[in-house]
This record gives C-alpha cells, structure tokens and sequence, in this order.
C-alpha cells in the first residue's frame, strides 16, 4: 500500500511540474494534457525553456507561442538551435518571421547559413508607424468613395492584405489599428443606422439605350484663380472649429492672442532641414504662404530641426531658394531650436503638473500600438524631475532614457515621447544640449510661440490632433487650430530622399537636381516656370483626399505659362547640311521676326545664308502620303523667310546615309505652296541638348504589386538622350534658368553646365501635337 501511493504521489507530483513549465508558454491546460502525451516533445521545450532561463530571458506569451510552434513544426532539428537563437534575441518576434525561417530551413536544409536566414525572415527590418499610417492613408484615400457609401459595413479586409504585400514585415494588430483609426477619422462615430443589417435592394431590369457619346468640358485656358480655401475659422474663433477643446483657461488666452496679433492670420510653412524640397512640398508652400497673403496676413519659414543626425547646411539654404523661386517672401524665418530654452522649461512644468515622467523603456519597447505599459509611469515627481536635469547634464546613455507624455494619440499610440537623448552637436546650438524634443512635443508648443492662427498640415498629421490640443491645454498655452489637406503626389517617379539617394549611388540618375526627378532643384534646373507650378497647385485646389497625378497635368501647366513667356529660336537637333545652287532672291537673306508670336514689341533677326542646315529627321528620300516635309521628290517651306526648298541632288556617306542636299529656293508663290514649313539654321553655336523622357516605366514605381521587383528594377534606361545640336547664334550668353521655344521641337532651358564655349540645354516640355510635323 506504501509504495502503490508514493509511486502515485510522484506522477502526481511530475505532472504538476511539467504543467507548470509548460504553462509558461501560454498554453490552455487541454493542450498542455495533449503536449506531455509527446514525451520528446515535453523534453525538447523543458530544455528551451531552462535555456532561456540560463540567459535571463522573460518568456511571455509571445516568445512562448514562438517557441512552441518551433519546437512541433521543424521536423527536421538540425536548424532548430539558429532559429531558437533569434527568438530569445528577440530579432524574431512574430509568426510570419518564424513562418519565414521555417520556409528557410525546409528550403536550405543543405545550404543553411545564418545570414541568409535572418534576411529571409526580415531581421533588422522596421517597419515605422509613419510607413504603416502613409500606406493605409494612400489605399483608404483610393477607396474613400466606398468608404463614405458603406460607412462602418465598408470591408477593410482588401487594404489589409494589400498593405500587407507592400509591407510585408508590419505589425498586423498595429495596420488593423491604423485602418480603423482612420476611417474613423472620416466617418466619425457610429451611428444607430450604421448597426442595422444591411438591406437587400432589389434591382430593376434596365432597358437598353443606346450609347451616347460624353461630351469633355475642355477648361478655359489661360485662366488661374486663386485658390479656394474653404470655410476656416476667423482669427480668434479658433472654438468654433469642430473637434477644438475648449478649458477654462481659453477665452483668457484668446484675449491674450488678439492682443499680440490684432486679429492678423498667421500660418508657417514647417519643413525638416533634412532633405530636398519635391513637388509635394511646392504645394504645401502654395496652401500655408497662400493662404496668408489671401487674407493680408503673415507666414513664417519656419525650419524643424530637432533631429541635428539628420540636419545639414545645404538643405536650411535650398529649402530658402526654393520658397523664394516660388515666389515668396517668408515673414520671418525661424528655427524650432530658437525655442529650445522654453520648450524645456514647459517640459519641466509638464512632469510638475503630474503629466509627464522619465521612462527607461527601450525603443523596441515602446514600438508599435499593443505595447505593455511603463513601470515608471507612476514615479514620484520628484523623481522624475530630478530624473530629467540628469538627462539633461548628460548623465544617462542614448536610449536609456527619455521624458514621455501621459497622453493617448488617436491611432491608439500611448505616451509619446516629448525627449530623447542624443550626443550629437546641433548645427545652432552646437554642443549645449544632448537632449532634443520630438514633433509631437515642439510642433504645437512653436506654433503656440509664433501665435499662429492656422496650422495647416498634410492628412498623415490628423493622427497628432488630439496630442496637439492636449499639449497646449495642459500647459495653459495659447492653442492654434489644426487643419489637414490631401498630400500631393506624382506618378510615374519618386519622392523618397533615401530613395532617390540610391538612384543617385547606382548612376541612374546625376543627383537630387537631375532634372528627370521632381524635387524643386530639378523641375527647377528642366526648366518648368514656378508660376506655372503655383498655377498647378491652384487647379488642384485645397482638398481633403490624397491625390496622385499624371505628370502630363503638370507639363500642361508649364506649357501654358511658356507658350506665352519663351523666346522663339529655330534649332536643328540632327544637323543636315544644305547647299543652295540657286535661288531667286540674292543671299544671305535676313528678316525680322517677333521674340513671341503676336508681340511686336520685342524681334530678332534671322539670316539664311547659301549654307543652312536642317534637321535630317525632317527629310526622307522618297515622300508617301501621309508625310509632308522634304523629300527627293516633294518641296517644303523654310520658316520666317517665305521660301520653298526643292531638292536637286542628294550626297551620301559610304554607308548610304544622306550626308549633304543640295537644292534650289525660290519665293513662296501661289503656284508652289508646300505642303509643310521646316525650321533651319545658318548663323549657328554647337550645343548640347539633353531630351528627357519618364524615368520610370510604371505609374506606381514603388507599389510591388505593379512592379515587384522594386522601384530599380523599374527605371527607364532610355529616359536621357543627349544630341549635338546646331542653334541659332544668338542663345550665346543667355543665363542659366533662360528658357526658350525650339520651333517646332519643344521648350528648351539653359542648363547650369553651359560654360563660355559650350551652351548646354534641358528639354522642359514638349509642344502640343503639331500635325506640320507629319
């Protein structure tokens, strides 16, 4: 009887050990029944869970689904240690990681390497909230016209699987949390109709009608109105935008404000000095110095820089020359780092008042939206404070610790960080901080400080609003109204100054002002007019909805502008020589024709000698039909001078390629009006002319499902064409930016390049279709 019950008490006993061993990787007490049926199994994971004790790693509930779905799915054990190795290292923390390296080994179970494995399943890939929240905003934007029929019975499960195909890495939970926050954002609360079953609707048989052809509003040309912007509030009625908090302290600080500003609106244009300005910023200059001067108000340039890893000199001067190119005047231009002494200051106010404190959370952490709360959130105030000066002094490491706000952002995010430390110099303030404020802390404070009445940002800021409010309430501050408006962006290139940089490291493109890209240096350096970029904008208008546009819109703006601003000169891109045996007019011939068709005022002289060239594109051997220029056996018309060609001879080269026409002019006359006019040249310099085309091929060079070996894999390598070219003599000395019309060619700019002995130009755009060109 003694031994029947001390064997039965050491089952029970050895039962309850591996339960409780087992339990630990959050396993229901059914499966761990099920699990200790496998004794190699119970064996296997006993030793990973003793392993991981030894190095001191927590197993919670994530790392013990981790371990146990390695442990029963790689049949083959060779691998399992690596694998094991990263999940205690925490470089894989999710399923689809360890889906991807169970892949790896099934695949590679000769050829295994370490390396190989840790790319195949994304370690070190981050996946930043701000690339989850601009990739949702970019596909809810695509369906906001559903989204607004449907309302909450709207499916989201399409954008999740799309964004998990263009972020393959992100955090499910957090993408999920981010396509509900934002719909949200645009639908509001739910209401009583949006829980009622959807309701069947019976549709009618329709007869058919025939099809009537839809008639195209063609646009008024020439005509740029100013752009609309809305139903913003007034100066001093910030309280009667919807989703403004209101306290007691508000009306107090209003009084305060108006008195500063007498009732002056006051905007700023905020960029990061870490990057060059793109098409997408010309239309954030355009809404925030816009909307001031439509309303005799005042905008401040005012520049970021909070991040001093990033910041460097060149891109505080561009962002500056391209504010003014665009045709503005900053107010005044301002540093967020001007501010530093204050923004402190209200910091130290924000842990007195109980909402704020030092965390020693690491960043990987406090990553993502289902992150555990802070132990030190609760920490005396004292504690805190003391806490701080010593970050301030330089007494923690970076990432030891940071000041956050005992606050909640509306996508779910919970206290975001107000400090950070960083041993890096500032650019201004040199070696006098090693602290830094972040955006969420600096954005609304500086706003606060320059009294501005209309913070205008881009859509992917509506997440801030709320902490922006907040902040400003908390710390008894005067509190500005934020407004969002739709991002702009082109298609058919991009944006990305990391992106670009490889372009720029691979040589498929020069630099940040190649003038195939879109930054502001390169539209600039191709020549587009910034009044024609403002006039864009404006077409635009100010809207809510992101919004990705052919570049052909933008080309036809600038086509606008220069069509009535270029001068004309005539150019041969593939020179052909022409010898005239006889004409009946005595040469040279010189005539007078206007700069611009239709202005007088300003002429230039043309001389045709008994030598001009023409372009070889525009002569064929024998003529069809359907082709109306020079030709063996059909005459053409020389621009400007009122003569027709009509070839006599045609000399070749030994392969066979005409290489000199020689021909007879007479005057234009009744009887042998051609069939087309041609430009030439006689009095000429030698030029370079660089023709460009799309740098890359696909509208969505970034979208892997358009293009899934990534946007490289894309470029166009036929985007660049470089022609010696012959044009007329008197583009010699024009300066660099001068843009000109190459009849019958296209619009043409001085390049930065040209020297004293060599003019270099840059197509801008080409002209309308020209059916003389045929």
């Amino acid at each position: 009887m003694f031994s029947f019950r001390y064997i039965n008490s050491l089952r029970v006993l050895k039962t309850i050990r591996s339960m409780s061993a087992l339990s630990r990787l959050g396993l229901t007490e059914a499966k761990i029944k099920d699990t200790e049926k496998n004794a190699a199994l119970c064996s296997t994971l006993n030793n990973m869970l003793s392993e991981a004790d030894s190095r001191g790693v927590e197993v919670d509930k994530t790392v013990g689904t981790l371990i146990y779905n390695l442990a029963t799915k790689l049949k083959k054990q060779d691998h399992m240690p690596a694998i094991f190795d990263l999940i205690l290292q925490k470089k894989i923390a999710n399923d689809m990681q360890l889906v991807a390296a169970l892949q790896y080994a099934k695949e590679n179970a000769v050829k295994f390497e370490v390396g190989a494995l840790e790319d195949a399943c994304g370690v070190g890939i981050v996946v930043t909230d701000e690339q989850i929240r601009e990739a949702v905003l970019e596909k809810v934007e695509k369906n906001l016209g559903q989204i607004k029929t449907q309302r909450y019975r709207f499916n989201s499960g399409p954008i999740m699987g799309m964004i998990r195909k263009e972020l393959k890495w992100a955090d499910g939970a957090r993408v999920k949390k981010e396509i509900e926050t934002q719909i949200a954002s645009i639908l509001g609360a739910r209401t009583a109709e949006d829980d009622k079953p959807a309701q069947k609707i019976k549709q009618k048989k329709q007869e058919k009608k025939p099809a009537v052809k839809a008639e195209v509003k063609k646009e008024e040309e020439g005509t740029h109105a100013e752009m609309s912007f809305g139903s913003f509030h007034k100066p001093g009625q910030n309280y009667t935008t919807e989703g403004y908090v209101v306290t007691e302290h508000t009306e107090r600080l209003m009084k305060e404000h108006l008195a500063r500003t007498g009732g002056q609106v006051r905007s700023r244009f905020p960029p990061e000095p870490n990057g060059i300005l793109h098409i997408g910023h010309a239309k954030a200059i355009n809404i925030n110095f816009g909307f001031a001067k439509s309303h005799d108000g005042i905008c401040f340039l005012r520049y970021d820089d909070t991040n001093p890893e990033k910041e460097e000199e060149k891109f505080f001067k561009s962002i500056l020359d391209m504010v003014t190119w665009l045709g503005y005047t900053p107010y005044k231009v301002t540093h967020s780092s001007d501010y530093f002494q204050e923004l402190f200051d209200l910091a130290v106010k924000l842990i007195k008042s109980g909402d704020a404190y030092v965390c020693h959370q690491s960043a990987d952490e406090m990553k993502g939206f289902e992150v555990k709360a802070s132990p030190w959130r609760d920490r005396p105030i004292e504690e805190s404070l003391l806490l701080f000066e010593d970050m301030k002094n330089g007494k923690f490491d970076e990432g030891a610790a940071t000041l956050r706000m005992k606050c909640t952002l509306e996508e779910g995010k919970v206290d975001p960080v107000a400090y950070r430390i960083k041993y890096v110099p500032h650019h201004r303030t040199g070696d006098a901080w090693c602290i830094y404020p972040t955006y969420d802390y600096t954005h609304c404070l500086c706003d606060s400080f320059e009294d501005i009445t209309h913070s205008l940002c881009t859509k992917e800021f509506q997440s801030r609003r709320s902490s922006y409010y907040w902040l400003c309430n908390v710390l008894e501050q005067y509190c500005p109204v934020q407004w969002e408006y739709g991002r702009l962006n082109i298609g058919y290139t991009i944006m990305s100054k990391r992106k670009i940089g490889k372009l720029i490291a691979g040589g498929l493109v020069a630099d940040f002002d190649d003038p195939r890209l879109f930054t502001l240096t390169a539209l600039r350096r191709r020549g587009f007019p910034p009044q024609a970029i403002n006039n864009f904008v404006k077409k635009l208008g100010l809207t809510g909805a992101l919004t990705q546009l052919d570049p052909l819109m933008l080309e036809a703006c600038v086509r606008d502008e220069l069509n009535t601003t270029a001068d004309r000169v005539m150019a041969v891109l593939q020179p052909l020589t022409v010898t005239v045996l006889k004409s009946d007019t005595p040469l040279p011939l010189s005539v007078t024709v206007p700069d611009i068709p239709g202005n007088d005022d300003k002429t230039h002289n043309v001389t045709i000698r008994d030598t001009f060239y023409i372009d070889s594109a525009d002569f064929r051997e024998k003529a069809d039909k359907d082709y109306r220029r020079l030709a063996s056996d059909q005459t053409v018309g020389l621009k400007h001078v009122g003569m027709v060609a009509t070839v006599v001879e045609v000399k070749k080269d030994s392969a066979g390629k005409p290489t000199e026409l020689c021909v007879n002019i007479e005057k234009l006359n009744d009887k042998n009006k051609p069939r087309a006019f041609i430009q030439w040249v006689s009095d000429y310099t030698v030029a370079e002319v660089r023709d460009y085309s799309r740098l890359f091929k696909h509208r969505s060079p970034e979208d892997p499902e358009e293009v899934p070996g990534g946007f490289l894999t894309d470029v166009n390598p036929d985007s660049l064409k470089t022609y010696s070219a012959y044009v007329e003599s008197r583009v010699v000395g024009s300066p660099v930016y001068t843009n000109y019309q190459f009849e019958r060619i296209g619009y043409y700019t001085v390049d930065q390049d040209t020297t004293s002995s060599r003019m270099v130009f840059n197509n801008t755009v080409s002209l309308r279709e020209d059916s003389g060109k045929s």
